[in-house]
């Protein structure tokens, strides 16, 4: 069993995103921060998963096409988008797996490789959004898009 974080749009959608790879165990949704000056806390979910049924190149890569990891909007500070990495090896690893998927995209990957450092979970009420609000207008407009894309990487 292995854990990443990730950040990049609103953590109710990659939540819901993470929840459907095959080989994710659970997803942590809240708020994580890394060592300056990325220390301020930011959007973002911690996956557990099982490295005998996924990978971490995969995940990376439902990541990369499920958030505008391409997009330097005004919202950065909000949705940084990154991946966190809890162990040094990690962090290399995901460095080479972005560099590699880069090729798949026309714009320059902005998604950093940042040291995990603090995480804040997300009210229990917000917890499992889409799984208990799956017909609210913003499931709808937002996250079941993403769905998706997560079904298509789980079919190639």
């Amino acid at each position: 069993m292995k854990k990443i974080g990730f950040g990049g749009g609103c953590h109710w959608c990659t939540e819901a995103v993470f929840q459907q790879v095959a080989g994710v165990v659970r997803v942590e949704q809240g708020w994580i921060g890394s060592l300056p000056p990325n220390d301020g806390l930011s959007e973002a979910v911690i996956v557990h998963f099982d490295v005998g049924k996924t990978d971490l190149g995969k995940l990376i890569n439902i990541h990369l096409k499920t958030h505008s990891c391409t997009s330097n909007h005004s919202m950065r500070t909000k949705y940084r988008s990154a991946v966190y990495a809890f162990e040094k090896e990690d962090v290399m690893d995901a460095e080479k797996i972005i560099e590699e998927l880069q090729k798949g995209f026309d714009e320059k990957i902005l998604t950093e490789v940042l040291v995990f450092h603090r995480f804040k979970e997300n009210k229990e009420e917000y917890q499992n959004y889409y799984l208990k609000n799956p017909e609210k207008e913003f499931c709808r407009r937002y996250i079941e898009p993403k769905l998706g894309l997560v079904k298509k990487e789980e079919q190639t």
